[in-house]
């Protein structure tokens, strides 16, 4: 029993030292970063301040005052939540069913599906982009081709502040499904199949299978799918960045892209900080909730 002891402490100390290298990137590359991101905030650090840093004054809590006073703040924390609450369900639901047709016995070459809708995953954005905004060209558009097969009138996608978050959100789903359709068929490849038989010898039906069978095994995994792309999409960028600038009439500006303009635009460092920090508190307190109301349901 002493010489398991005495032999434990190595093998503890040697852990510690294979820990240390990725540890030490950790603390230089992301908390010293972090932490002088949040003392900007604090600060009026701005173009001037990076050639002499005594030109950055202690504001306090004036970064954070002033973005509540800001109505393009408010307008960017509309977008982003519309494109939260239409956006992460859709590409849920859009993942939980290509998973589950993929899983079916009647379908072939699944191998070749897997790929084709992983594909836009891996793709360049400014590649996607350009291509979707011949898609949504107001006159030679397959979009308003199509709906004019149903005699509707072409809608301009990307210039109409109508539409153009809901056309940024397709455009979102569409690229990144894939992703959450790959976990979503590695959750439907851990159920036992033994629970698909019991419930097809109780009589039950396609629809009763998977509300009571397929669902509730998939729990998990559909939190964890849920809690990941909200927290992507609460960040999202790319899209209004390369497809519209925020346009039109600042209908796209998004969280992220406001803290861009601040921050490499204006050089408001300090105020893009706090907007940063402020996103970061938002995302941390939704992710609680989410965490919260998976437990609650478990239990």
């Amino acid at each position: 029993m002493r010489f398991n002891i005495l032999s434990e402490t190595p093998r503890k100390n040697i852990a510690y030292l294979f820990l240390m290298p990725a540890m030490a990137a950790i603390f230089i590359f992301f908390f010293l970063p972090v932490l002088a991101a949040l003392l900007m905030s604090f600060t009026d650090f701005d173009i001037y301040s990076l050639g002499d840093m005594s030109r950055a004054r202690f504001v306090g809590l004036s970064n954070y005052l002033n973005l509540l006073r800001n109505p393009l703040f408010w307008k960017a924390m509309q977008n982003t939540a519309y494109f939260v609450l239409v956006g992460v369900p859709l590409s849920v639901m859009a993942s939980l069913l290509a998973a589950l047709a993929l899983q079916s016995k009647l379908v072939r070459f699944k191998s070749l599906f897997r790929l084709s809708y992983f594909l836009p995953v891996v793709a360049t954005l400014v590649a996607v982009a350009v291509i979707w905004r011949f898609i949504y060209h107001p006159r030679f558009g397959i979009f308003n081709y199509m709906l004019g097969l149903f005699g509707i009138q072409p809608i301009d996608w990307l210039g109409n502040p109508r539409w153009a978050l809901l056309a940024l959100i397709i455009m979102a789903v569409w690229k990144g499904f894939g992703y959450n359709m790959i976990i979503f068929i590695a959750g439907l490849q851990n159920i036992p199949e033994s629970l698909y038989e019991a419930a097809n010898l109780d009589g039950a039906n396609a629809w009763q299978v998977f509300r009571h069978v397929t669902l509730p095994m998939l729990t998990q995994t559909t939190s964890f799918i849920t809690l990941t792309t909200l927290i992507s999409y609460c960040q999202f960028f790319a899209e209004p960045y390369v497809m519209t600038d925020g346009g039109p009439l600042n209908s796209t500006l998004s969280i992220v892209l406001l803290m861009y303009r601040e921050g490499f635009k204006f050089w408001r460092m300090g105020y893009s900080a706090a907007l940063a920090f402020f996103l970061f508190g938002i995302i941390l307190i939704v992710t609680l909730i989410q965490m919260r109301f998976q437990k609650k349901y478990e239990f």
